[in-house]
């Protein structure tokens, strides 16, 4: 695979002297990279790890529910309950973007398999999205406060290298935006795929709270480190 010349603009943090290790992590519709820079710290990682943090900002596109106002998004939003139709070219466009991000890293010395893709909300999705469909073996995918994308194609489309994968998945009970039910659905049909999901569940809205932070460092750990 070869790079595309307009990669993504990222930020870019390392805790650690020549990485070992990667987590790719995409934000929300309408926020940017710098929305979760903040949690490095909040991870409490090994004071030895060494990681590379990325944190893309997605392209900026006009956005259906919200007028067609334009702002960073993976991918248009056509309805409220992310229900068909989708938006199948701009979810596939970014998929692509990822997984130039992802063959970039391997440039630099870091196999997939020490790769995380993580993700809130939009970027969740994405973690999914490219996760299950990347032909090489991940460290795990994070899918935080989101919902499974083009369901009907996962089946065809989904890679057997990321078959075994570990798939973290945490939702609020109080999610105005993307309801729990939606986020269960996907778990769902993961678990009856087969994939090897730890689901999470806190009384929260469309957010991240510091008990969901303990559980994504201990699994980080675990996949990781």
């Amino acid at each position: 695979m070869t790079i595309a010349p307009n990669l993504l603009s990222t930020i870019e943090l390392e805790n650690g002297i020549a990485p070992t290790h990667t987590i790719l992590w995409m934000h929300g519709l309408g926020a940017d990279g710098n929305d979760f820079v903040s949690i490095i710290d909040e991870l409490e990682l090994p004071p030895d790890s060494r990681i590379r943090f990325i944190f893309p900002h997605a392209p900026m596109r006009p956005v259906s529910i919200n007028n067609g106002f334009v702002m960073r998004a993976w991918y248009d939003v056509l309805n409220l309950n992310f229900s068909q139709p989708e938006d199948e070219d701009g979810l596939r466009d970014s998929q692509r973007a990822i997984e130039a991000l992802l063959e970039r890293e391997k440039q630099r010395g870091i196999t997939p398999e020490r790769i995380v893709l993580a993700g809130f909300s939009q970027g969740g999705a994405m973690a999914l999205q490219t996760g299950l469909r990347y032909p090489e073996k991940l460290a795990g995918i994070m899918a935080l406060s989101c919902y499974l994308p083009l369901q009907q194609t996962v089946a065809a489309e989904a890679r057997h290298a990321n078959s075994s994968t570990s798939i973290f998945m945490a939702h609020g009970s109080r999610d105005p935006v993307v309801p729990l039910t939606l986020a269960a659905t996907s778990r769902q049909q993961l678990l009856e795929s087969g994939y090897a999901v730890e689901w999470h569940e806190y009384p929260m809205a469309h957010a991240v709270c510091v008990e969901e932070m303990a559980d994504i460092s201990a699994w980080l750990k675990r996949v990781l480190i």
